[in-house]
């Protein structure tokens, strides 16, 4: 018996729950022969067929070898299957929409993992601060939250999705402020360039809620990158900007040479000279006596970003140093220097007689190993020097 008006409900609730009618009718047939086995009268093997154009529902019943093929099927559909269909499509309908939603916003956020999305403000407390998605709800805990951020009530902003946990009641998002992926998400968003491929962002350092960094280069050389993040008169980095409530933001060129890269990584102050020691990756930098203080940045900030974003220990001196430094560094040791050292010493000869003379002890590498030594003068005989008197001697002669 045809059953239009059942179909037609089945089919509004698929398109209301943007659900496939397949998948619910596949699911609803599951759901009834459940029912169906837990009548006392109910074939040993049997299937619940639901035609999916007049809505009508049989069960048949089957006869099974021993390797499980079917060699006999029969119309079991009992008379009041009609209200057993009835009852369970209202019981299970609901229960499984549900599933299938759980599971399709699962799918569909696992895929957007690493990608940037809006939310509102729905509840805030010590632990975590709850946004509303649409579908779905986010977590965004308090490591995940710039310090000095307040998250009032029905405020929309920006986040950053971690990670998508599979849970019973549906996807858990995780969601972050403080990532520093957030910073080139929205790069991406407001310049187009970044969008398209001509201009990369090769390396990015930041500290929330204070201080980022971003190092971008161009595939067209008729295109500046700075320029393009940085847009008509601070146009596109502001909303960047504005959308961190404030976060100062250095949008710096990139380049392969390790020296120019430092130099541009450290502005806004101006470098003199850089020496890099590539076998320990330090980078010593030598700015002006007056830049130091902007090089370094506050509580270093400056020096630290810019050695993340280059990957080199930066260890920022002003002029004066990095010439005190030269000055020691002519002194160290190198094969082939020669020093004398003279010393005075007191020796006994053969005779009984005991002299100082002068040596000089000729050192030939960094260890102080002595070559040679070179008698200079003989100052005189010890013997002629009146000898102490102790207070031994005297008891003696007493």
């Amino acid at each position: 018996m045809a059953n239009f008006e059942f179909l037609e409900a089945l089919g509004q609730i698929a398109r209301d729950q943007n659900i496939d009618e397949g998948e619910l009718l596949i699911a609803l047939a599951n759901a009834l022969l459940a029912a169906y086995k837990r009548r006392p009268d109910s074939a040993e093997d049997a299937e619940v067929e639901i035609n999916p154009e007049t809505g009508e529902i049989k069960v048949w019943g089957l006869e099974l070898d021993l390797e499980g093929n079917v060699t006999r099927e029969w119309d079991a559909t009992p008379e009041d299957f009609g209200r057993i269909a009835a009852q369970t499509a209202k019981q299970v309908l609901m229960q499984l929409i549900r599933d299938i939603q759980r599971r399709q916003m699962y799918e569909e956020f696992a895929n957007r993992e690493g990608d940037i999305v809006s939310g509102t403000v729905q509840q805030n407390d010590n632990r975590y601060t709850l946004l509303d998605l649409g579908r779905v709800e986010a977590l965004l805990p308090q490591a995940e939250q710039i310090a000095f951020e307040r998250y009032e009530h029905g405020a929309r902003i920006k986040v950053y999705i971690v990670e998508v946990r599979k849970t019973n009641k549906g996807p858990q998002i995780v969601v972050s402020r403080t990532h520093p992926a957030l910073v080139a998400k929205l790069f991406e968003i407001e310049v187009p360039e970044i969008a398209n491929g001509i201009v990369e962002i090769k390396a990015l350092a930041r500290e929330p809620g204070h201080r980022s960094k971003i190092a971008v280069a161009s595939n067209d050389h008729m295109i500046d990158p700075v320029g393009a993040c940085v847009g008509a008169r601070g146009s596109r980095v502001r909303n960047i900007t504005n959308e961190l409530r404030s976060e100062r933001i250095d949008v710096v060129p990139y380049s392969d040479d390790p020296i120019e890269f430092i130099q541009a990584a450290l502005q806004p102050a101006r470098v003199r000279e850089v020496r890099l020691d590539e076998e320990e990756g330090i980078a010593t930098v030598i700015v002006h006596d007056q830049q130091l203080s902007l090089a370094i940045g506050k509580e270093g900030q400056n020096a630290r970003l810019a050695a993340r974003l280059t990957g080199w220990r930066i260890d920022i001196r002003s002029e004066n140093e990095g010439q005190e430094e030269a000055a020691v560094v002519e002194e160290v040791w190198t094969d082939g220097d020669v020093v004398v050292d003279e010393t005075t010493v007191v020796i006994g000869g053969d005779d009984g007689e005991v002299a100082a003379v002068v040596v000089d002890e000729v050192i030939t590498d960094a260890q102080g190993d002595v070559e040679e030594v070179v008698v200079v003068d003989v100052i005189e005989p010890v013997a002629e020097i009146e000898p102490e008197v102790t207070d031994e001697v005297v008891e003696d002669e007493a």
